[in-house]
């Protein structure tokens, strides 16, 4: 049952061309950066890591005076 299941599930195969090879564009970043959004995308992405990192760094720091208060002497 589950063998019938992914193989309905699954995509057709596409034959691959020489002209795929030699594709150098990306169409979704040209139209991005044309219409300027492709700099909104990268200043979301930069403040998601940002903030990401300002967590790790303060969760380091938390569990350090943690383990500092909590370690047997």
């Amino acid at each position: 049952m589950l063998a019938f299941s992914l193989s309905a599930l699954a995509q057709e195969k596409i034959p691959v061309t020489e002209s795929d090879y030699s594709n150098n564009s990306v169409e979704m970043a040209d139209k991005m950066r044309e219409d300027g959004k492709i700099y909104v995308l990268v200043g979301v992405i930069a403040i998601i890591f940002v903030g990401i990192t300002v967590y790790l760094i303060g969760t380091d720091r938390k569990i350090s005076k943690l383990e500092k208060t909590i370690s047997p002497k």
